[in-house]
């Protein structure tokens, strides 16, 4: 085991990603339970990953499509939300699940890239690009929050205009905030799945700047978004049961009996969209967030807090899932997106169907 791995501190560990290597290792009886369920991730990663993006590319494309046409029964400022976060969703893909994870699965077929120097230009496009995903999200539950619980802030917050401000905002200062990277890191791929992809000079390393940065950086990406949008759900909850009832009393106070209310049924449907986007985004990030913390914690000196690399594997494969599972979010529960996504997966397949015909006649 020792030739296949290289200790380099605190689960930083450069590992030979070979699929040989990692079933030579898993058939080893002496290895431990902890290296087994990372070569058992690494061996999973081989076909998770090229899968992902054959299915995550054409399928958010194909999203951002149905809903920049703005027929989807939603307002023109929460399509534009959902449109953003689509887009910034496909360049995560493209950026860190194709560019960044799969070379480093197929590192033998990749190893050209060592001799490319933009690593630090790519993990700056990178990390702007998640943490506008991030943020996106956090956008899009405040304007939610606004809308269902500040009446009197509602029309002139939730707006198209507004959307593209706050969208444009947040993009410039993901941007600002992450060309640190280009400066902190070097210009050549390392190929190893570290928490940063690119070499690292050892004085940059071990410094306290870096210290600072780094904790910083998942601090605020995804930690407060996390907190931000479990309080702003929380807020959103307790006023809708409170307003709710009360509607509820008074109709039944109006009309004698219970009856169907369209406008409370216009706000499930907004409500449930809302909150499976918010638990899609907690849930599938949690692990990389609690890892990236804790392994900053033990470097720090709090030598009780230790995680092994594994659960940093299955972050990274949760956290790159939720950039390809809002498109199944939107066709669970948006009706009239469905039916735009059957009628877009039926035409190629019609017209394929016709031209077929048309040769055979």
């Amino acid at each position: 085991m020792d030739q296949s791995l290289r200790i380099k501190g605190w689960n930083v560990t450069a590992m030979d990603r070979s699929l040989s290597s990692a079933l030579y290792m898993l058939s080893l009886d002496r290895i431990r339970i902890e290296w087994k369920i990372r070569y058992a991730l690494q061996v999973i990663q081989v076909g998770y990953y090229p899968i992902l993006a054959i299915l995550g590319v054409p399928v958010t494309s194909v999203t951002i499509v149905i809903l920049s046409q703005g027929q989807c029964g939603l307002s023109r400022c929460v399509t534009r939300y959902l449109v953003s976060m689509a887009a910034v969703d496909l360049l995560v893909v493209i950026l860190d699940l194709i560019l960044r994870h799969i070379p480093i699965v197929y590192e033998e077929e990749f190893v050209f890239l060592e001799s490319i120097q933009v690593c630090n230009i790519h993990a700056v496009l990178l990390y702007a690009a998640t943490d506008c995903s991030v943020w996106f999200t956090v956008t899009f539950t405040f304007d939610r929050f606004v809308a269902i619980c500040c009446q009197k802030l509602k029309t002139k917050y939730c707006t198209e205009r507004m959307a593209g401000v706050v969208l444009g905002t947040v993009t410039v200062l993901s941007c600002l905030k992450n060309i640190f990277w280009y400066f902190m890191l070097t210009g050549r791929y390392s190929l190893r799945n570290d928490p940063w992809f690119c070499d690292v000079t050892i004085f940059i390393l071990f410094s306290q700047v870096w210290v600072m940065i780094e904790f910083l950086h998942h601090i605020l990406t995804p930690a407060v978004p996390f907190v931000l949008i479990l309080l702003l759900n929380i807020f959103t909850v307790r006023h809708i049961l409170v307003s709710s009832r009360a509607r509820k009393r008074l109709r039944t106070h109006d009309n004698g009996e219970r009856s169907r209310d369209p406008e409370m049924e216009s706000r499930r449907k907004s409500i449930i969209l809302l909150f499976v986007i918010s638990a899609n985004f907690i849930l599938l990030w949690a692990v990389l967030m609690v890892y990236a913390i804790c392994r900053r914690m033990w470097l720090l000196g709090y030598r009780s807090i230790f995680l092994h690399g594994f659960v940093q594997e299955m972050g990274f494969m949760l956290q790159l899932l939720s950039c390809c599972t809002n498109t199944c979010i939107y066709a669970v529960t948006q009706a009239k997106f469905r039916e735009k996504l059957k009628n877009v997966l039926k035409y190629p397949s019609l017209k394929l169907f016709n031209s077929f015909t048309n040769k055979k006649n």
